[in-house]
């Protein structure tokens, strides 16, 4: 898809890109751009290793490719946001200390692993997704990069291919257990439209969420505790347990996509009390995601933002990922008529609040928070307003 509007923003970033690409080498005649975005997820967490259904949208914060063939086999790889370079072979894909080639070399393994063929190139990339805050820049970077060679080659990848390629890609080669739902929302978005994916099947179905009156605004905790890593993985486990326990009463039930409120409910004691409250809150979580789709069909954005409040609360005293900086944030709207809902977003223990906020008080919106999170932790607080955007695609340039 070709993008027929390029924002001045984007058109700021991709000028910048261009001339450090010219400024390293030279030529830019056979150069093609390529742009990927980052996603935020509205509702929908921890639902997707649950078989769940999730509800991201790609957004107007970006990775861009500046790149062109080379008539040899090597690869040469300028990083333009930290001004640092690095070359291999196509022979030689052998992991590199540095940890930041890592995506783009993992990217070139998993299209040898399919048995296509493509040269040598180089490109300049960087972008305006900030890392650390959820929004996902490592799956944005892997589908720009694949997304490029498939034009550039003819590889005749479709974009489902190329998701699952760049999942792979992190599973395998940098190490990351991610689910595809990062991957897919970079690459499937559409303007002004969140997609409900269903983590089993892989079916999708856009919903419209209209942004002429409201703006979705991230609030960066700037913190990320060390329990994140571990907790994730303890989660994981006790879901499994639920499932394990609720599967003794119905066999159909392979994972808690497969059960509901009421089931967990009846089997409470069972359960105990840790395996019961996860268990909860991800059939609920699931089914808040149908109920959010139903509400944007009506446009009812109000109890739309009420669902979000419902999720968070449900992620800090059920499902305990949240943390005391991410429940200040979500508490400080609570009283703010301009906010229809706000939540942490993400795997939880730090990373960023997503809020649904009415578009002409943004601003003081943003000044009360960051007052309000400097007063309490001494810390700025960043703010990312952010628009729903297309997904993956060439820009074409003048």
């Amino acid at each position: 898809m070709i993008s027929s509007e390029i924002l001045t923003t984007e058109v700021n970033i991709i000028d910048s890109i261009r001339e450090k690409y010219f400024l390293k080498f030279g030529n830019t005649d056979k150069i093609r751009v390529f742009r990927s975005p980052g996603r935020i997820n509205l509702i929908g967490e921890h639902t997707d290793y649950n078989n769940g259904f999730v509800l991201p949208a790609s957004v107007d914060k970006a990775v861009y490719f500046v790149i062109s063939p080379r008539e040899d086999d090597q690869v040469i790889l300028y990083a333009a946001d930290l001004d640092e370079s690095f070359a291999f072979s196509l022979g030689d894909l052998s992991k590199p200390e540095k940890s930041w080639p890592h995506y783009q070399i993992g990217i070139i393994e998993q299209v040898q692993k399919m048995g296509l063929t493509i040269g040598g190139f180089q490109a300049a990339f960087g972008g305006d997704v900030p890392v650390g805050a959820g929004l996902s820049s490592s799956a944005a970077l892997e589908c720009c990069l694949l997304f490029a060679l498939n034009e550039m080659y003819g590889l005749n990848l479709d974009r489902f291919s190329i998701v699952k390629m760049s999942q792979k890609a992190e599973n395998e080669y940098v190490g990351v257990q991610c689910g595809i739902m990062d991957q897919f929302a970079s690459a499937f978005g559409k303007e002004e439209a969140v997609i409900r994916l269903d983590c089993r099947s892989l079916d999708y179905e856009y919903f419209p969420f209209p942004m002429d009156e409201y703006l979705l605004v991230l609030c960066d905790t700037s913190v990320k505790h060390s329990l994140a890593s571990s907790a994730y993985n303890t989660r994981r486990l006790e879901c499994e347990q639920g499932t394990a326990i609720l599967q003794k009463y119905d066999a159909k039930i392979l994972s808690l996509r497969d059960g509901s409120p009421k089931l967990v409910e009846e089997h409470k004691e069972e359960l105990g009390d840790v395996i019961y409250r996860r268990c909860k809150f991800i059939t609920e979580e699931i089914q808040r995601v149908q109920d959010a789709c139903d509400l944007l069909l009506e446009g009812n954005m109000a109890d739309f933002g009420k669902k979000m409040y419902a999720t968070h609360h449900g992620l800090q005293h059920e499902y305990e990922v949240s943390c005391p900086e991410l429940d200040f944030l979500v508490a400080e709207t609570q009283n703010n008529s301009a906010v229809l809902g706000a939540r942490m977003m993400g795997g939880g223990f730090g990373g960023c609040t997503i809020n649904l906020v009415k578009k002409d008080a943004v601003p003081e919106f943003e000044k009360q928070m960051k007052s309000a999170y400097l007063e309490k932790y001494q810390i700025d607080l960043p703010c990312y307003r952010v628009k729903i955007t297309t997904g993956t695609e060439e820009i074409i340039t003048n």
